[in-house]
């Protein structure tokens, strides 16, 4: 399993960007997720989309704000980001841990992440004025 993202950049606090996440594998039996780290701190769980899309997941502090989407044809994870907050700035990874359904235990929500079997290079969100 492969994952590639891209999609970062800068934006001012309000604004919107969309990540995606291009997968290669049998990605297509996996949950996928999103998690960020941002310099200093600790790994934070952000999003994640179970097998077949069926079931969502989301950090508190992104609820109503990003939307975690998929498309098993062409292969790629997609992450809109919506009223960006200087607090969203950090490096963004997707990942996996090989799983059909988004489980607590590796991605946390709020608690220290598991451990996840694949991750991209990572995209850089940076939200400032």
């Amino acid at each position: 399993v492969q994952l590639v993202e891209s999609g970062g950049g800068s934006v001012q606090p309000g604004g919107s960007l969309r990540l995606s996440c291009v997968v290669s594998g049998l990605t297509e039996h996996y949950a996928i997720g999103w998690f960020r780290q941002a310099p200093g701190k600790e790994r934070e769980a952000v999003a994640c989309i179970s097998m077949g899309g069926s079931s969502t997941h989301y950090a508190d502090s992104v609820k109503g704000r990003f939307t975690i989407s998929r498309d098993d044809v062409g292969k790629t994870v997609s992450l809109q980001m919506n009223s960006l907050k200087s607090e969203d700035t950090a490096v963004y990874y997707c990942a996996t841990d090989l799983l059909d359904y988004c489980r607590d235990y590796t991605w946390g929500w709020g608690s220290t992440m598991g451990r996840l079997d694949a991750w991209g290079q990572g995209t850089l969100v940076t939200v400032s004025s």
